[in-house]
């Protein structure tokens, strides 16, 4: 339809400008000869203008050209500004990390003001008998030293050392005295050395005061060894020690003067 309103309109165009040319055209003609120009008539020596073909229909479209050429990789830009903080995203899944360093133990802090006294609770019901039967109790006691003079038999023989002394034994080195903890029947021995010096040396085994064995060394001017044993039944709270008339010897070194107790059997 566009094709068709330009051919008309060309059409019209043609026809108005082949009257114009009619009107207009004069001046001389070329002459064949040497001789001057003629002049032209003014209407009959040109003929008029022909009408305008219609125009040809456009060509088909022509084949694509060939692809050319790379061209050369530009150059670099420079980096553009940094742009706007975004919004915070959504919280991620808790993860399971490794478990932190110990952080360094931090400052004591104050104390606290004491509390209030609570109440009194109710008294407990009472304990088990305690199993004695794997219970091992025995004592080996030294002195280091002379002893000093005793005039009476009731004089308690003190001990400055331990040589053995298993846990659970309970035995005072000032009163030289062993306390019964665990009952039963015990094995007790004693070596106690007469000071030279001295004219005799009684020495009597007691149990809660009572004499069990004694020995005694009237051998004055020399050095005499008073010893004893026995074997006793004790009952808790029972207690075993020595006492002495004379003077004891002993020694830093040679340990003269003992006292030896054991558990034999509980009972």
């Amino acid at each position: 339809m566009k094709i068709f309103l330009a051919t008309v309109l060309s059409i019209a165009l043609l026809l108005g400008n082949s009257v114009n040319l009619r009107a207009s055209v004069t001046g001389p003609v070329a002459s064949d000869g040497d001789g001057p120009a003629s002049q032209a008539c003014p209407m009959c020596c040109q003929g008029s203008a022909a009408i305008p073909g219609i125009p040809g229909l456009p060509g088909s479209l022509g084949q694509p050209g060939s692809k050319g050429e790379p061209g050369q990789k530009g150059d670099i830009g420079s980096i553009g500004p940094m742009g706007e903080r975004g919004a915070a995203g959504p919280q991620g899944d808790e993860g399971i990390g490794q478990p932190g360093k110990i952080g360094p133990r931090g400052v004591p802090g104050v104390v606290g003001p004491t509390g209030e006294t609570g109440v009194k609770g109710q008294k407990g019901e009472p304990g088990e008998t305690p199993d004695d039967s794997n219970q091992r109790v025995a004592f080996t006691v030294v002195r280091t030293s002379h002893s000093d003079a005793s005039t009476s038999r009731n004089t308690r023989l003190p001990f400055q050392a331990t040589e053995t002394l298993l846990p659970g034994t309970s035995f005072d080195l000032e009163t030289g005295a062993f306390t019964c903890g665990v009952p039963g029947t015990y094995v007790f021995m004693f070596s106690v050395n007469k000071y030279s010096s001295s004219s005799h040396l009684f020495v009597h085994l007691r149990k809660n005061g009572g004499v069990v064995v004694s020995g005694e060394s009237t051998d004055s001017g020399h050095y005499e060894q008073v010893s004893g044993s026995a074997v006793v039944v004790l009952q808790r709270g029972d207690t075993m020690y020595l006492t002495m008339y004379g003077r004891a010897y002993s020694e830093s070194a040679w340990h003269y003067t003992s006292f030896s107790g054991f558990l034999l059997y509980p009972e």
